[in-house]
């Protein structure tokens, strides 16, 4: 008795095509529907050498990269601000790139005022402080840091805030942006004590090669790469911002200082993310 020879089970190549169309179709409504939503909370301790036992368990949140005016709505932040405030820090740090950059000055009327309302929202609970991206400079920083002052916020334009316990200190630190504005970390140097643990908050996350030279820095938080947007497998970002290819994303120790990239909130180019959910960060700093 013969049995009919078995036909190996074979995928056309007009299915293949169809599942690959299908499964990319996929993809994009994932990227650019679901995960920009899919808001991530990064618990993050840190112990800092020069960090006062009395500053043990102080909490610090991060966001980055707003760009309000883009895909960020009021709506978006406001869900942001009230996540912060769940959080209740001691300090709020934003690390640059409020606005969608490059609009004509009068279309950003709508886009500052939402800003203003939410920014106040935090600054009204916590000491909230911030530097520059480089949208906000090659757009227009004046306008950028009028919305700041009304809003509370404390820009550190190569300046310094120190936060006092116990007769002892820790400095938050920002330098003007890297790419477009001019940093100068000599002008931080004068007003910065010698005691103290200092952290520095700088947009590019990149300038960590040159902070972390100063020695003087226990850690330096920034944003700007926005994580690459797009994450492939085993953690390839394929395309890396300028000031942003050496630390694109998370943690890093830069000789004796410690840097930690924030994936950010907002998009720019293109709005879709994958694998690279938007991001608030919660420092909690431990000393020795």
């Amino acid at each position: 008795m013969s049995f009919p020879e078995k036909r190996k089970s074979r995928l056309s190549r007009r299915d293949f095509l169809k599942f690959i169309g299908l499964a990319g179709f996929s993809g994009l409504i994932y990227g650019t529907q679901i995960e920009p939503d899919w808001l991530e909370v990064v618990e993050m301790p840190l112990t800092l050498p020069r960090l006062d036992a009395a500053f043990s368990g102080f909490r610090v949140v991060q966001i980055s990269d707003i760009h309000m005016g883009g895909w960020m709505s009021r709506e978006r932040f406001g869900a942001v601000v009230d996540v912060v405030l769940e959080k209740d820090p001691d300090l709020v740090a934003i690390t640059g790139d409020f606005i969608v950059g490059g609009k004509k000055a009068s279309w950003y009327v709508d886009v500052l005022n939402n800003l203003l309302v939410e920014l106040k929202r935090l600054s009204d609970k916590f000491p909230t402080i911030a530097v520059l991206g480089n949208h906000d400079v090659y757009t227009d920083a004046s306008m950028v840091r009028k919305i700041l002052l009304e809003a509370n916020v404390v820009e550190l334009e190569n300046d310094i805030f120190s936060v006092t316990r116990d007769f002892s200190s820790l400095h938050f630190c920002g330098v003007d942006d890297v790419m477009f504005g001019a940093p100068n970390l000599e002008d931080i140097f004068a007003k910065l004590p010698e005691l103290g643990s200092a952290v520095l908050l700088a947009h590019e996350p990149d300038f960590a090669d040159f902070s972390a030279a100063a020695e003087r820095f226990d850690l330096q938080i920034s944003g700007h790469s926005h994580g690459g947007q797009i994450v492939l497998f085993e953690d390839t970002i394929p395309i890396k911002p300028p000031l942003a290819k050496k630390y694109p994303s998370g943690w890093y120790q830069v000789a004796g200082m410690q840097q930690y990239t924030n994936r950010g909130l907002g998009m720019s180019h293109l709005n879709i993310r994958l694998n690279c959910r938007p991001e608030i960060t919660v420092f909690t700093l431990m000393a020795l």
